[in-house]
């Protein structure tokens, strides 16, 4: 069985690679494919996998693209972190909606789904799958985000709500610096990761160093250049700069 995966977060495909060997043992995983580019190249030139794990939001566009432009029949399981695409999804052979981060069980799930659908003669039941699962998608939760972390304070383990969460730092290992300005080092491998699991209406990614969060802002202002510099309730080491393209995005998020 192979199954060719296109996901262009280098840490959310390690990770369903992982839970895919977990899962699926005996799978040749193809890819990951970072682009709509790079997957018509693939599907053009070498045999239809069969299956397809498709992240919607790629590197250079939408992965509905590569679908319409080929039509191809083997089954997808879509993942993504937004919910507005669900109903596009169902418009093409889709197995399986997951929003991320991925959860082992839903996988899971979907894997079961993937091998019914195998072993279903009567291809035209597809049809009936998808609209059960446009009605579990219907009924699906709103998406979780992590509320407490974990952390090290001298020799013991802490955590910490993101209610006491002022910002996250990239020094050499992923501090969490609380409202009370105490510093805790954090078992996370990168800000990518982290990114994936915050609330975004409450945190924001200034820059490669600093993830922030809403509450811990107390001002900023604007450099002649068109960039902005922070200003935190907390102490920080150094001037938190958002750069001048992520500058407009950032007033919208800082004003709701």
């Amino acid at each position: 069985m192979t199954i060719l995966i296109l996901e262009d977060e280098p840490l959310v495909a390690k990770n369903l690679e992982k839970l895919i060997h977990q899962l699926l043992p005996e799978a040749v995983l193809e890819g990951p494919l970072v682009s709509v580019e790079a997957a018509l190249n693939r599907l053009r030139k070498h045999p239809v996998p069969d299956l397809i794990m498709a992240d919607i939001q790629l590197a250079d566009g939408v992965s509905f693209d590569i679908f319409q432009e080929l039509k191809l029949s083997c089954p997808i399981i879509f993942t993504t972190a937004y919910d507005e695409y669900a109903i596009r999804a169902f418009k093409v052979n889709s197995i399986d909606y997951l929003l991320k981060p991925i959860d082992k069980a839903e996988l899971s799930c979907a894997f079961e789904k993937f091998k019914r659908w195998q072993n279903t003669p009567d291809k035209e039941v597809f049809s009936l799958q998808l609209r059960d699962l446009l009605h579990d998608l219907e009924h699906k939760a709103v998406k979780q985000y992590k509320r407490r972390f974990t952390a090290h304070f001298q020799r013991a383990v802490v955590a910490v709500p993101d209610t006491r969460v002022a910002y996250f730092v990239r020094e050499e290992v992923i501090w969490l610096v609380t409202t009370e300005n105490q510093r805790l080092i954090t078992d996370y491998q990168s800000l990518d990761e982290l990114e994936e699991l915050l609330d975004p209406a409450q945190f924001i990614r200034a820059n490669r160093q600093y993830i922030v969060r809403k509450e811990a802002l107390e001002s900023y202002r604007t450099h002649y250049s068109g960039k902005i510099e922070l200003s935190l309730s907390v102490s920080v080491k150094e001037g938190i700069i958002i750069s001048k393209d992520k500058a407009a995005h950032f007033r919208v998020w800082f004003e709701l």
